[in-house]
């Protein structure tokens, strides 16, 4: 299964351009023959859902690329990249909607032909639907990271199609002009919202920012599993791409040989592979108690932890 692992992934990527495409084009239409703020900003959303896997099947095309002379850790921050240019596309569109939307409700203008464009929003839950349920037996086959953002974000579209059918319901049955506009604000608010937390991720990524706390512990758990390693300082971590990096200086017995303490580190190592499976990690060995950097606040006081050894 795993050998197929990247035609599948690379099936639920295709599939979910085919729908951005899709959508589009009847979004579109249905904008024309309605004229609503809340449709115009679920077109924008299918248009940045085209946007975002073609961009984002870019940037992982290029993370996948082994490390080479120039890039020797990999080139996995090119999906960070790739996230940041989908930050400044979504954000830019958001304020379009916003301004629409505002410009419409200051002027009165009255949506038209309601009833299509809730029958396309309706067309568009359901496909939405199947790509999600197409996306999930991908994810549980190959893990895809990638795809797994993916089936985030259409999640979120069910959402925006269910405001958009009740934009236009108020605004065209229940009388409430306004109803149209207002939601509109809301959609490109939301927009706003994805866009940030996006850039947010791609930031941490790019400034090498540590693993979560929970990740550290469960990492050091792990490495603790070992009897013949009795502490852990100067611990590393970042993230790039798909690829964790890790690296930590071990305390072990001072009488401990060369090959000995080799073979400790390639065990040490595997069993962390094991649990957390794409890192790096780089080990150096150092006799109990040693610390290279003792000013170092980083390396030092309460980043030295003595591993507490399983029951």
């Amino acid at each position: 299964m795993r050998d197929r692992a990247p035609m599948t992934a690379r099936g639920a990527a295709l599939a979910s351009v085919a729908t951005a495409i899709f959508l589009m084009l009847l979004k579109g239409w249905a904008v024309v023959a309605t004229g609503s703020v809340a449709m115009l900003g679920s077109l924008a959303d299918s248009g940045l859902d085209l946007i975002a896997s073609l961009v984002t099947l870019l940037g992982v095309h290029i993370a996948a690329r082994p490390a080479d002379r120039s890039h020797r850790f990999g080139h996995g921050k090119a999906e960070s990249l790739a996230a940041l240019f989908q930050v400044v596309v979504i954000s830019a569109s958001a304020c379009g909607i916003g301004w629409r939307a505002v410009d419409r409700l200051v002027k009165g203008e009255v949506t038209a032909n309601a009833d299509y464009g809730i029958g396309v929003s309706l067309v568009a839950l359901v496909v939405t639907l199947a790509l999600i349920a197409y996306q999930r037996r991908v994810i549980a086959a190959t893990g895809s990271v990638a795809i797994g953002a993916d089936h985030i974000h259409y999640q979120s579209d069910l959402l925006l199609n269910g405001a958009v059918i009740a934009a236009l319901i108020l605004d065209q049955y229940a009388g409430m002009a306004a109803a149209d506009p207002v939601f509109g604000v809301l959609i490109a608010l939301w927009l706003l919202w994805g866009a940030w937390r996006a850039s947010a991720q791609a930031i941490d990524q790019l400034m090498d920012r540590e693993w979560p706390e929970e990740k550290r512990r469960r990492f050091l758990a792990v490495a603790a599993g070992h009897p013949e390693l009795i502490g852990i300082h100067d611990l590393r971590t970042r993230t790039s791409g798909a690829t964790d990096f890790v690296q930590f200086h071990v305390w072990v017995d001072p009488a401990m040989t060369v090959s000995h303490a080799h073979a400790v580190m390639d065990t040490i190592e595997a069993s962390l592979k094991a649990e957390f499976p794409g890192t790096e990690i780089i080990i150096h060995p150092d006799p109990e108690g040693h610390i290279d950097d003792p000013g170092n606040p980083l390396v030092d006081g309460d980043e030295t932890e003595r591993l507490e050894k399983p029951a």
